[in-house]
């Protein structure tokens, strides 16, 4: 625990709190479709493949918009960048809150909010500029466990929906967004900007030379099954306990939330373990046990087993997290931005 304390204290801390609170803000809002899904349902009297379609969206475009803001993190600096998503979401919640009364407007509207999935290529990159290499691993492991957003989300959503109802949930969320904002603005050291070598290179020159090493494509494989999974199967948790397990609403949030503070709380140390021992070493006996963890839970286990099996699971994709992100960082230091985007998408 010292070796993490001095670890921490070895880069600007306060720029590393802002990237936490910078994505976990985010993370509660990205996710708020999933963690609502069954108020929606019933208001909208949704198929389950709309459920799963409507559920998908924010998902679908936080891939979309992570390279881009990728790019612009390198470019434009982390600050700038990380303000203006904060403004776009609070945008969209303001939307989801005195609108969205269709099933149409309601893709769409989740479609848009993708644009808080887009912190991550924000917050990664801030964290690893704040830090030197040889904490890369930490400090982005650090920034990251604020996924633990969904926990939040998860918990709080379905009890505060049943009494203001999910439109009203939308319109409190707003409010810590506008606050991290404010708060964004403040802690972030002015001199973490975009990487030099890339404004040098041209920004073109940087795109076309990542996406054309085979490397950046396993990465992006692998980053689809740790985070592609933490994050899909998080969303969508609360409908499938409600619909397989028969739970109500608040116990299913519950459960989910359980799963996502398993998985939220680990990243850091993947990512310190991988400092230490090496990424690919490390993913080498985690993914076959997150493989058969996961083949377990779908063969649809008594509902005793199922949680302590979905924690599992979960808690397994928050750790490859870590880690992979611990090979990005050693690979693509003076491009994590576009790296963050394009493996962040693919997750």
């Amino acid at each position: 625990m010292k070796d993490i304390v001095r670890a921490i204290r070895s880069g600007h801390w306060p720029s590393l709190v802002a990237a936490w609170l910078h994505f976990e803000v985010s993370f509660m809002a990205w996710l708020l479709v999933g963690a609502l899904g069954v108020f929606i349902a019933d208001e909208f009297h949704l198929t389950a493949t709309q459920k799963g379609l409507v559920v998908a969206m924010p998902l679908l475009g936080g891939a979309l918009l992570r390279i881009g803001a990728g790019v612009c993190s390198d470019w434009f600096g982390p600050k700038p960048t990380g303000l203006a998503l904060l403004a776009g979401e609070s945008l969209v919640l303001v939307w989801g809150w005195l609108g969205v009364s269709s099933y149409d407007e309601l893709l769409v509207m989740g479609l848009c909010l993708g644009i808080a999935g887009a912190s991550f290529a924000v917050s990664l990159p801030l964290a690893n500029r704040a830090y030197p290499p040889a904490h890369h691993g930490l400090a982005m492991g650090v920034a990251a466990s604020a996924n633990s957003g969904i926990v939040l989300a998860a918990f709080f959503a379905p009890r505060l929906a049943q009494s203001v109802g999910w439109h009203g949930v939308f319109g409190l969320m707003a409010v810590p967004v506008v606050v991290t904002l404010a708060l964004f603005g403040m802690l972030v050291r002015r001199d973490i900007g975009g990487s030099s070598a890339w404004r040098d290179a041209g920004r073109w020159d940087h795109v076309a030379g990542l996406l054309k090493q085979p490397f950046s494509y396993w990465l992006c494989f692998l980053y689809a099954v740790t985070f592609g999974g933490f994050a899909g199967l998080c969303s969508f948790l609360p409908i499938f306990l409600h619909d397989h397990y028969e739970l109500d609403v608040v116990t299913a949030g519950s459960v989910t939330a359980l799963c996502g503070l398993a998985g939220s709380l680990i990243r850091p140390w993947g990512g310190h373990v991988a400092d230490r021992a090496g990424g690919r070493a490390v993913l080498a006996w985690l993914l076959p046990a997150t493989a058969v963890l996961v083949a377990v839970v779908s063969a649809l286990p008594p509902f005793a087993w199922a949680v302590p099996l979905l924690v599992a699971a979960v808690a397994s994709m928050g750790f490859g997290n870590g880690v992979v992100f611990q090979i990005v960082s050693d690979r693509y230091s003076k491009q994590m931005g576009l790296a963050s985007g394009m493996i962040g998408a693919a997750g």
